[in-house]
């Protein structure tokens, strides 16, 4: 079984979660949806970053049914949702694993500290922060970020900042961020933690329905990234699947697919 899968044109870590949770304790993610590999196909400094990252995860039914389609099956569906219960739960003993949450509206994420910290029964989250929509051009938002972060002396950062806004932030100040040896960009794994959005039953999860789910429950976040973005994906799955889909980034005719 190949230990990558290229979907589109990025190459995804072929990993259970199992594996994921036991072995990965240090670097970056990148859980990959339809929404993330849409945006790979037009932001070319969020495309320059693929090799940057120690483990990409499919984090979509959608895409995991491409690649059984393309006959390069995947072991499993690892979404960040899921990974990261388990990872808290695997880790809650682990008085070396503390956590910063960065990102979520206002309070989300300090709702989500309480929640886990009550979970794990000790204070594994240690600090939080919300920050504005407009923050990269807030430079003192940035350093004063920054600085909580490093105080709160976390080891792992949990951001959710939007698809390729939080990684672009991650590699751009990961250097500063002293203590943090794991990034998890996850995005709406906090909206989640902190119950300010309602997880889907199982079988709509199983079915591929959870962006369905999603629209109808946050239209107005939730439309253009799944209205939009899907449907331009399935025309280029179909063109990877008859052997004419090509990287936009690719430098020339000799380039990987």
């Amino acid at each position: 079984m190949p230990r990558k899968i290229r979907l589109l044109n990025v190459d995804v870590d072929n990993i259970t979660m199992d594996e994921l949770v036991e072995t990965f304790r240090q670097g970056v993610m990148l859980t990959l949806h339809v929404d993330m590999i849409m945006k790979l196909q037009q932001d070319r400094e969020f495309y320059d970053l693929l090799p940057k990252f120690d483990v990409v995860t499919c984090d979509s039914q959608i895409l995991t049914v491409a690649a059984r389609l393309l006959g390069t099956p995947l072991k499993e569906r690892v979404s960040g949702s899921d990974y990261f219960p388990r990872f808290y739960s695997r880790y809650k003993n682990d008085s070396s694993v503390t956590v910063f949450i960065c990102g979520g509206a206002p309070g989300v994420a300090e709702t989500a500290r309480r929640n886990v910290n009550a979970k794990v029964g000790r204070e594994m989250v240690v600090g939080t922060n919300s920050p504005s929509r407009d923050y990269e051009s807030q430079p003192d938002e940035i350093e004063q970020l920054i600085s909580e972060i490093n105080e709160s002396k976390a080891t792992v950062l949990v951001i959710g900042l939007g698809g390729g806004r939080q990684e672009k932030f991650i590699f751009r100040y990961r250097d500063r961020l002293r203590g943090i040896r794991l990034f998890l960009p996850l995005g709406g794994t906090i909206d989640y933690e902190a119950e300010s959005l309602k997880r889907p039953p199982a079988w709509i999860t199983n079915a591929g329905l959870e962006w369905l789910y999603r629209v109808l429950r946050e239209p107005r976040q939730r439309w253009h990234r799944y209205i939009v973005h899907q449907p331009p994906f399935l025309y280029l799955f179909a063109r990877q699947m008859v052997g004419l889909y090509r990287n936009p980034f690719a430098p020339g005719p000799g380039a990987k697919p």
